[in-house]
């Protein structure tokens, strides 16, 4: 028969290694909490200024997106909300397929953002597409004062004393449609603006779009400060306005067209590289002037080039100047003058890249091998007459473009990789070289050739293998006829052709179609314009 005493001492024996147990479980979690638990908040205190900028992310269907930008607005896990955009803000957006551009610094309260929402002012899509018969056509998609959609991936955290965040338009998902061009008219069309909303990091030395470097900003030089390196910028947004940026430039930025910042003078058109900053301003690390005399500019995807008379035509995504290379604000018609044959315009590459000569092919653009779907940059000095209202030429530079497209093969060139892809049948290269009218230069204008080096940036997740498809962003040139890219960014690829149906007609939306040519006799007036509400 066990005691008392016995008995406890049992109880005790077993309950020490239980104690004993708690106490190194309650060590264990104090020493180590870190692993597997949820880690505190932050503490939010103030305000953070809040930098926001413009992408969009698109396949080739479309050829220009404009909107107008009304508000933009955060809502916090309480419900309170907060106005990051408060005023009219024009933007174009397929220029900015994969890249970024600085809009707006606002003072927000520091917390946890669960949703946004925005509302437009005005918004219209266009493609271009062949019309029964072998024309060229444009649709026109507008829609007025329909709020968009902003989607947060996940809840943005505001904290800090500066942070920036990235609106990102989903073109595909914005602009619906199976076809340019349908019978009966815009069968299939509908809009609906599409943006997600996230967190970007801005390094003070960015090397791409995605830690913050602007590349190929086009901007009017408005004014200059007290010293030559403070400019304020005039962004074209389209037909629906401007917006105004501020630029700066120090010792490090290399200057292409004038010899320095003292050269600079207001109205001249820049093409600009740099930097965005905190406030949404822009040092700039690069910055040309194509042509200093010049009083108009447009910027876009060349159109058609005459077989007979030395003239082209360009689809204008971006125009600036005292005089828009064509009053609609779609197209304009480019020529030489007085001897027809463009030995007075400059034909020149943008200087945005610099590993040129190291490509494995003569890297050239000039007037006999410019080519329909190329990214041009025109100045202009007048307008003047030719079978129809048209522009003098001043000078003619090749800039960078983004195309979409899925890699069909790869192989070793040089110090490059070349890589073959295949362009939708709705991308700008084949859907022009089939044009009557014009030389055809391009021998298969449904494949590209890639060239991607250590200058390339990688910002793609999908694998750049056969298969894939990706955005490639840089220089294309006509080389004998094989179009050639000089790569200077790679972006993961959206589907090729956006799935949906189009919305029930509304009164607020409308379009436009409008023929340009419909025979082999090249460069034609309008032929038949059509629209429907």
């Amino acid at each position: 028969m066990k005691s008392a005493t016995s008995s406890a001492r049992s109880k005790a024996l077993i309950t020490f290694p239980i104690t004993s147990c708690v106490i190194l479980a309650a060590m264990l979690t104090t020493s180590c909490g870190t692993g597997g638990s949820t880690p505190p908040p932050p503490k939010f205190s103030g305000n953070t200024w809040v930098a926001v900028a413009l992408s969009s992310t698109a396949n080739d269907q479309v050829t220009r997106f404009d909107l107008t930008l009304q508000t933009l607005t955060l809502t916090n896990q309480s419900g309170n909300t907060v106005t990051l955009v408060g005023s009219q803000q024009p933007a174009e957006f397929m220029h900015l397929n994969g890249g970024i551009e600085p809009l707006m610094t606002i003072s927000v309260p520091q917390g946890i953002y669960t949703s946004a929402t925005a509302t437009l002012g005005g918004a219209v899509f266009v493609c271009l597409g062949q019309v029964p018969g072998g024309g060229l056509g444009i649709a026109n998609y507008s829609l007025i004062n329909q709020g968009p959609t902003v989607t947060l991936p996940s809840p943005i955290t505001v904290t800090g004393s500066s942070m920036a965040l990235l609106l990102n338009m989903q073109v595909s998902d914005s602009a619906i449609f199976s076809a340019c061009w349908t019978n009966p008219p815009f069968e299939g069309f509908s809009m609906t603006p599409t943006f997600s909303l996230t967190p970007l990091t801005l390094s003070s030395s960015p090397t791409n779009s995605g830690n913050g470097k602007v590349s190929g900003l086009v901007a009017t030089l408005a004014s200059v400060g007290t010293t030559p390196s403070s400019l304020t910028l005039t962004i074209p947004g389209g037909p629906l306005g401007t917006r105004t940026l501020s630029a700066s430039s120090n010792s490090a930025t290399v200057f292409q067209g004038v010899s320095g910042a003292s050269a600079l003078a207001p109205g001249m058109f820049l093409n600009l590289d740099g930097a965005i900053q905190s406030d949404s301003s822009l040092l700039a690390t690069r910055i040309a002037v194509e042509s200093p005399s010049a009083i108009n500019e447009s910027t876009g995807p060349v159109m058609f080039v005459d077989a007979i008379v030395p003239e082209f035509q360009l689809y204008g995504r971006q125009e600036q100047g005292l005089l828009l290379t064509d009053p609609s604000g779609n197209t304009g018609i480019y020529l030489d003058t007085p001897n027809f044959d463009f030995s007075g315009a400059v034909f020149q590459v943008s200087g945005q890249f610099t590993n040129l000569q190291s490509l494995p092919f003569v890297p050239s653009f000039n007037s006999s091998n410019m080519v329909a779907g190329q990214n041009v940059d025109v100045s202009s000095q007048a307008f003047v007459l030719s079978g129809g209202m048209g522009a003098q030429t001043d000078s003619v530079t090749l800039i960078p473009q983004t195309v979409h497209a899925t890699v069909v093969s790869s192989s070793p060139s040089g110090s490059f990789t070349d890589y073959t892809v295949a362009l939708a049948s709705y991308d700008l290269f084949p859907t022009l070289a089939v044009q009557q009218g014009q030389t055809t230069l391009v021998s298969n204008p449904s494949q590209m050739e890639i060239y991607v080096d250590n200058n390339t940036q990688m910002l793609n997740t999908q694998p750049l293998s056969v298969g894939s498809t990706l955005r490639f962003y840089g220089l294309v040139f006509n080389d004998n006829g094989t179009l050639r890219m000089d790569c200077g960014q790679i972006n993961d690829g959206v589907p090729f052709s956006a799935q949906g149906s189009a919305a029930s007609g509304s009164p607020e939306k409308v379009g436009i179609r409008t023929i340009l040519r419909g025979g082999p006799a090249g460069l034609q007036p309008i032929l038949k314009s059509e629209t429907r509400p």
